[in-house]
């Protein structure tokens, strides 16, 4: 987990961001939006009265029919996916619409995008400008500091460091998100263990095994089918429970 002064360092590139944004996106997970929404800086956007879009990427990860459920809790709210390319147009309508109506017509609209880590900031600008422009990697964290890229004539997005709410410890949740990269989780078996509680069945399905009660005991048989193992035959938990960890965080594991 990121240290505090990490923390207040990534703070304080948010605060700048908004207030050298004329627009800023609040970027969500599809897969968990109540959950990667960030109260903190939803207040310290309002507070500074700029324009607040909330963006749910990802969702090609989700069934439409979780995603329209989504849709009435925030407004103005896009779904957008880079991978299958849905999305850019209706987002940059709604981009102009809230700078205009907020500051008139601009001739360069700064946009700041915020959210957890490697919930898809840099993917969002690179799909919004069409190329490759900001930095990407599977591995969150990875964006170090604010670099703006140039989208259009009109367009500007600053890319920020992804944020945490400033006391928020939750592991699972940090983990079913990717703020905590798979090769990076302490005690992977009982962050299994755990995200098999939360989403009953899921894992198990993905697998073709049954559902148990004692959780180690599954993990075990997926490692087994899977021909995980070490010495002896014996199964090899602990990289099993990272693959399981890095088919959940990509989304190949459905919930």
């Amino acid at each position: 987990m990121f240290r505090k002064d990490k923390k207040r360092s990534f703070w304080d590139s948010v605060k700048k961001v908004i207030r050298l944004a004329d627009v800023l996106l609040l970027l969500l997970d599809a897969r968990f939006v109540d959950e990667s929404r960030n109260i903190e800086i939803e207040d310290k956007v309002r507070l500074a009265r700029k324009p607040l879009i909330y963006v749910v990427t990802k969702s090609d990860m989700v069934g439409k029919r979780k995603a329209e459920s989504q849709k009435g809790k925030m407004s103005p709210c896009v779904f957008i996916s880079a991978k299958d390319h849905t999305g850019r147009a209706k987002l940059k309508e709604r981009i102009i619409i809230e700078a205009e109506r907020r500051f008139g017509k601009k001739a360069r609209i700064n946009i700041g995008v915020l959210g957890y880590p490697n919930v898809g900031k840099s993917s969002l600008i690179n799909y919004m400008k069409g190329q490759h422009s900001a930095r990407t990697s599977s591995l969150s964290g990875y964006t170090k500091f604010a670099q703006v890229i140039k989208s259009d004539n009109r367009l500007y997005f600053i890319d920020t460091p992804g944020v945490i709410p400033y006391m928020e410890k939750d592991a699972v949740k940090h983990v079913s998100m990717s703020v905590i990269d798979s090769t990076k989780v302490h005690d992977p078996d009982l962050m299994v263990a755990e995200l098999m509680r939360r989403h009953p069945g899921k894992i198990e399905a993905y697998f073709g095994v049954a559902v148990h009660e004692d959780k180690q005991k599954t993990i075990e048989e997926i490692a087994l089918q899977k021909h995980m193992l070490l010495r002896g035959g014996v199964p090899d938990v602990e990289r099993m429970c990272r693959l399981i960890i890095k088919n959940f965080q990509s989304g190949k594991i459905k919930i």
